[in-house]
């Protein structure tokens, strides 16, 4: 600073200064509205409907962090000419990341896309805040009504061992159905049998219920 007082004159010293802080006042306004819309819109996403449906907190760090870095990676990269192409290419790259450690459901999968996109979008976009409101808001509503009953009536699976295989055969499905809900307590109106394990009597089969 003193080497910069000592090359400018005053007036200009003022100038810079006072141009600097307006510049730097413009773009932390821009990034903290873009930022404070994105955590708001990850937040109803993975709070507000996300573990409504599944009850998953453990999930809360992956997501959040996705999207945080996600965000603040684009919103560096957009400071520089970047073509429509490599704004997808980008994105195809983020959303292809998978753990090798642990498998991921669909489900999850799906929300980690969400995330990621909600990221990207917050960065990129170049209408202002109230587009970027509008944008994030269709995707939370679509989310909503897609996992609502409102659309269509939410199926669950779940993969269970069955013991007693004398109920398997086609004529006895319905015998089979009412054993199931009485074990299970659940609304079972379809099964899958997916594999036969004559010599221990069971079988692997995958329940179909609603809620």
């Amino acid at each position: 600073m003193n080497l910069l007082q000592q090359t400018l004159s005053p007036d200009s010293l003022q100038t810079v200064q006072a141009a600097s802080f307006e510049l730097f006042d413009k773009l932390s306004s821009k990034f903290f509205i873009r930022l404070f819309i994105d955590l708001a819109s990850v937040f109803v996403l993975i709070r507000l409907i996300f573990y409504k449906n599944y009850k998953k907190a453990d999930q809360y760090l992956t997501f959040f962090a996705f999207n945080l870095v996600i965000f603040l990676i684009t919103y560096l990269l957009n400071k520089v000419e970047m073509s429509m192409g490599a704004a997808f290419g980008l994105f195809a790259v983020f959303s292809m990341l998978r753990y090798r450690t642990e498998s991921i459901s669909t489900k999850d999968m799906t929300y980690l896309f969400l995330v990621i996109a909600i990221g990207l979008l917050s960065a990129i976009s170049k209408g202002g805040w109230d587009e970027l409101a509008l944008l994030n808001g269709i995707i939370l509503l679509a989310t909503f009504l897609l996992e609502s009953n409102w659309l269509i009536k939410k199926e669950f699976t779940k993969n269970i061992i069955y013991d007693n295989i004398n109920l398997i055969t086609p004529e006895k499905r319905e015998e089979l159905l009412v054993d199931l809900k009485k074990r299970t307590g659940f609304n079972i109106h379809r099964v899958e049998i997916q594999e036969i394990d004559f010599l221990k009597d069971a079988t692997r089969m995958t329940i179909y219920f609603y809620e």
